[in-house]
């Protein structure tokens, strides 16, 4: 209820309570009395918790933000996978007019606020006009027309998405025809994103049918608990700046000089300010109110409301609480580790969109004026392969996965380099130590080379080696060794002679090598 204070005519403080006030449409809804542990919430609660609470868009927004921070890593063996990836994510950033990323984002954001959303794509027609909505997709001519993308909620396809109850039916708990109004959609051209999976007999109100929940359904007390601490800190705050004036009770009979000298002194301490200087009486106290017990409190109730909700919404509790890691992705610790799990999971839940999204991709970007120009580059072969051949071929092999969201720091990976290339050293001196062929030597060396290119971050360059020079060298080192007898006696000097000699074939041999 709505308060007001101030000061009468004669200087009195006064304090109303009452009157007429607009709520809110988020207090209209947390404060009533309906709202019990268990209670679920329904569309518009869901529409404006997101809106308007605190942490409405933080439940939802911040996990889909984790998931998609790192790109995937897009390979496809058996093609000249630099090219084709590079294709792929030229498509991938620019369809749609926003890009695949801001797709996915809204869709999945609508399947966490109320528990299911459907992304939906089609293609416009020379005259500007959209393809009709139930027709399928003619994928060979995808690449050539203008695509637009639809995401709509459960009020958008209430009715097509209750899902059905029989158990022996062939479309029991998964969608088989969504339709926005009198429009069908194509199964080929949408797909059906929920948050968790149905359950049977089970009814969402926020989604409109036995479908996925809303990430809200399980915190909704607790989400209702926050707004009343964020109510218990103004109120704190309103009373930070008051003083109580202790001032000794007037008599029976009050005349007007007294009273207005009780108000001139009121009026003194509100206006007194730093350097000022204030005069009370000997049996008059000026003080502020206590609330030196209030801070625990209230940390140790905002704390534990925050922990219900991250429990609630199955998420940890630091991503809500806005609380840094005592150690960065990169070191590992308990925090880290524990959401890197819950972003793998929210990466697993998103796969389908992903798969969806990678496919109309693939068909615009891989296309038959692109591959007619691999066909130019790789004419041995490409020459005689046929697009769709070769497509399907691409698009079968296609790999995307997730890196790992727990990185090693710089320090740790320049000491798993040096082990590892410390390691490759000892198992090649052990090799050569056992004086073997020449080709062995030039095979241990080139492997030795190319332990060490391997190593990027601890290696400016890579260090590239001609084996067969090597092995020539080797070669050549091993004639010249064997045309010494070791029985023969030589006199000193001309032995002395021939042993400088032969060195200085063996050093003068191994210059030959090119090290790069």
């Amino acid at each position: 209820m709505p308060f007001t204070s101030g000061f009468d005519s004669a200087g009195n403080a006064f304090l109303n309570i009452g009157g007429a006030s607009v709520q809110s449409e988020l207090m209209q809804i947390l404060e009533q009395d309906a709202i019990d542990p268990g209670s679920k919430p329904g569309y518009q609660a869901c529409k404006t918790i997101y809106s308007t609470h605190p942490l409405g868009a933080r439940m939802v927004d911040k996990p889909i933000q984790l998931a998609m921070s790192q790109e995937r890593e897009i390979e496809v063996p058996g093609g000249p996978t630099e090219i084709l990836v590079k294709a792929f994510r030229k498509e991938w950033n620019r369809i749609g007019a926003i890009g695949a990323d801001n797709i996915i984002f809204r869709a999945v954001q609508l399947s966490l606020i109320y528990g299911v959303s459907t992304l939906f794509v089609n293609a416009l027609k020379k005259d500007g006009k959209p393809e009709p909505s139930e027709q399928p997709f003619d994928f060979d001519k995808l690449w050539e027309q203008d695509l637009y993308f639809n995401i709509y909620d459960p009020l958008n396809t209430a009715g097509s998405l209750v899902l059905n109850q029989d158990p022996f039916a062939v479309d029991f708990m998964h969608p088989k025809q969504v339709s926005v109004g009198s429009m069908v959609l194509s199964n080929t051209k949408s797909i059906v994103l929920m948050h968790e999976q149905p359950i049977w007999i089970e009814w969402s109100d926020s989604a409109f049918g036995f479908v996925g929940r809303s990430v809200y359904q399980r915190p909704f007390y607790p989400l209702k608990s926050f707004i009343v601490s964020m109510i218990a800190d103004q109120m704190i705050q309103d009373k930070l700046g008051l003083l109580v004036w202790k001032a000794k009770s007037p008599g029976a009979v009050v005349d007007m000089v007294a009273r207005a000298f009780k108000a001139m002194q009121r009026s003194a301490i509100r206006g007194a300010r730093t350097n000022n200087v204030l005069t009370i009486g000997e049996s008059e106290d000026l003080a502020s109110l206590n609330l030196e017990h209030v801070a625990t409190a209230g940390e140790y109730s905002r704390r534990n409301i925050i922990k219900n909700i991250a429990t609630g919404s199955g998420m940890p509790a630091q991503l809500l609480s806005q609380e840094s890691l005592a150690e960065g992705f990169g070191e590992g610790s308990e925090d880290a580790k524990q959401i890197a799990v819950f972003i793998d999971e929210m990466r697993r839940e998103m796969n389908p969109i992903y798969a969806f999204m990678d496919k109309l991709v693939q068909y615009r970007a891989w296309n038959p004026v692109f591959y007619e120009d691999i066909q130019r580059r790789y004419p041995q072969d490409y020459g005689s392969l046929s697009y769709k051949a070769a497509f399907h071929k691409w698009s079968d092999s296609f790999v995307a996965k997730w890196p790992n969201l727990l990185t090693e720091p710089d320090s740790e990976k320049s000491k798993a380099s040096q082990a590892k290339v410390d390691s490759a050293t000892k198992l090649a001196q052990a090799i050569l130590a056992a004086n073997p062929g020449a080709k062995t030597k030039a095979a241990v060396c080139e492997w030795l080379a190319s332990v060490v290119s391997e190593e990027d971050d601890f290696y400016s360059t890579p260090l590239l080696i001609e084996a067969e020079d090597v092995e020539e060298a080797a070669e050549e080192a091993e004639a010249m060794m064997g045309e010494t007898d070791p029985d023969e006696e030589e006199p000193e000097n001309e032995g002395a002679g021939g042993n400088k000699m032969a060195v200085g074939n063996v050093k003068q041999n191994a210059r030959r090598l090119r090290v790069a």
